[in-house]
């Protein structure tokens, strides 16, 4: 393959909009999320500064962001208080929900559904960080398992 031709792909990959590289939560206590997602997801602190937290699950940044700070990137729209309602869940699949909550539940966190079978052919379990951000484990059922 041509040099050209290789430099033509690399670049249409980093123009994708396929890939999520990073995602931004809004936080009224940073301390307390920082302390939140070290202790119950056991990610590593990537960057820190007086109003951010930036965390990393594997290829994807999760940027803890006081929601004084993020006013300036949602503007004109309002950065709402976690009572406003949920608005989006975060996913992660593993391979034994049963295994992951028990591990969870070991960290202080308060399952709100599940584990439970789901008709789309999963088991999930779900909860939320203090600021009411949805998370959701979730593992793949196989037709032995009765989906």
């Amino acid at each position: 393959m041509s040099t050209r031709r290789r430099w033509s792909r690399r670049r249409r990959r980093r123009n994708s909009l396929k890939k999520v590289s990073a995602v931004s939560l809004f936080v009224r206590d940073l301390q307390a999320a920082k302390t939140f997602y070290r202790d119950v997801f056991d990610v590593d602190v990537v960057f820190e500064d007086e109003t951010s937290v930036c965390v990393k699950f594997g290829h994807l940044f999760v940027n803890l962001l006081h929601a004084s700070a993020a006013r300036e990137q949602v503007d004109p729209a309002p950065v709402v208080n976690r009572e406003a309602g949920s608005r989006f869940q975060l996913s992660i699949w593993v391979d034994d929900v049963d295994a992951v909550c028990a591990l969870l539940e070991q960290r202080g966190v308060t399952l709100h559904t599940g584990p439970v079978d789901r008709v789309w052919g999963m088991r999930t379990a779900t909860f939320t960080d203090p600021d009411g951000h949805g998370w959701e484990i979730a593992q793949e059922l196989s037709s032995a398992d009765g989906s």
